[in-house]
């Protein structure tokens, strides 16, 4: 669990505010906006302004910031992949989408906002920001952030949602490409087009992403059972990713999805988590994964792990598995708890081999499944710790 310290310290007439907690696992070296006096924004454009500057800034937003008509709105054509009932997501056709990976697809015309739709409509973070949010009702809208070859970036307490959520390729909340030392902390994500969270092919390195509440609730579903699919994908050429102690609810499928491209590799932590009413699957380790699943919690999740995929994972059941963990880590692991929840057959020693030598890896203390449910229960999201 995180040791908790003061979030706001009065010196002299400068507010000196910084992020709460100290990451744990990959990212626990940190520190986003370090010390920099504290400052809100007064405007979108000052916003813009200070988040992708090169100056070191602690951002505290006490509002909501809404961009979802900032770059203002277009048509274009689209596609349906999915035919079910109700309300399916369609797609963007986003550099030929539709046509390279969809090809009989039904087409037809659309109109959706700017914001979000790729790297030019987002809002860019650089190096040594912390961005903070007061309170439970502070944040962004209609937009999503890119963290893009960048070092040292907190995004803490903020409230990110409603980016194209009717639109496949309408916009991600968070971006993580070609960057390192990201800790992504206590915010809730909800109603977007595309992914919660992604990296890129560039490189995520010592990235923690803790204590956030997916919120996969939602009008418009690729799979039309009212949850969200797209949750993570990590996809980096040698991702390194603590992924702990988040909420994630009411979703459909990548949760995470780990990997795709030969010859790249994501070094993948995923501990602690508590998984509920997932109507689809949670983790899906492809070629190039290296997943260790250690304390989480599968409540009524159909397929708490794709079988057969072409990616490494460890996935800990049985004491067998826990004590061949705990031989080659030299520490205490933890099983994954499965109630109401599809079975899982996934113990590639491989991913203990790998993981030897990490030490973000070997140095947690992992807390038991059933603990990790109720502390997620009780902390994650917004509003917990300001």
């Amino acid at each position: 669990m995180l040791t908790w310290t003061i979030l706001a310290l009065a010196l002299s007439s400068a507010s000196v505010v910084q992020a709460i907690g100290t990451p744990l696992g990959f990212g626990s070296s940190t520190t986003g906006g370090g010390s920099a006096a504290a400052a809100t924004p007064t405007s979108n454009t000052q916003l813009v302004s200070w988040l992708s500057d090169s100056t070191a800034r602690t951002i505290v937003l006490t509002s909501i910031f809404d961009f979802t008509s900032y770059y203002g709105s277009t048509s274009g054509t689209i596609c349906k992949p999915w035919t079910c009932t109700p309300n399916p997501q369609v797609a963007i056709d986003q550099n030929s989408w539709c046509e390279n990976y969809e090809p009989s697809a039904a087409t037809g015309t659309a109109s959706w906002y700017v914001s979000g739709t790729g790297y030019s409509y987002t809002l860019k973070v650089g190096s040594n920001k912390t961005l903070l949010g007061k309170g439970s009702s502070a944040g962004i809208k209609g937009i999503g952030l890119l963290i893009q070859n960048a070092d040292n970036v907190i995004i803490q307490n903020i409230n990110i949602s409603d980016i194209n959520a009717q639109f496949v390729w309408g916009g991600d909340a968070i971006t993580i490409v070609g960057s390192t030392h990201v800790w992504i902390d206590h915010n809730y994500i909800k109603n977007v087009g595309r992914q919660f969270i992604v990296t890129g092919y560039d490189p995520a390195k010592s990235v923690t992403i803790s204590n956030n509440l997916f919120d996969g609730r939602a009008t418009y579903s690729a799979v039309c059972n009212g949850k969200h699919y797209w949750v993570a994908l990590f996809t980096g050429t040698s991702d390194t990713i603590t992924f702990a102690q988040n909420y994630i609810y009411m979703t459909s499928g990548r949760g995470p999805h780990v990997g795709g491209t030969s010859g790249y590799t994501q070094y993948v932590h995923l501990v602690n988590n508590y998984y509920v009413s997932v109507g689809g699957h949670a983790i899906d380790s492809q070629v190039g994964a290296v997943t260790l699943a250690e304390g989480n919690y599968f409540n009524t999740v159909t397929t708490p792990s794709v079988s057969g995929s072409a990616g490494n994972e460890y996935f800990i059941q049985s004491s067998s598995e826990l004590s061949a963990c705990q031989s080659a880590l030299g520490r205490t692991c933890q099983a994954n708890t499965l109630l109401s929840s599809g079975s899982v057959s996934r113990a590639n020693t491989v991913v203990l081999t790998a993981l030897k030598a990490q030490s973000a890896v070997t140095g947690y203390s992992p807390m038991t499944a059933s603990a990790a449910a109720t502390y997620v229960q009780a902390n994650a999201g917004v509003g917990k710790v300001n």
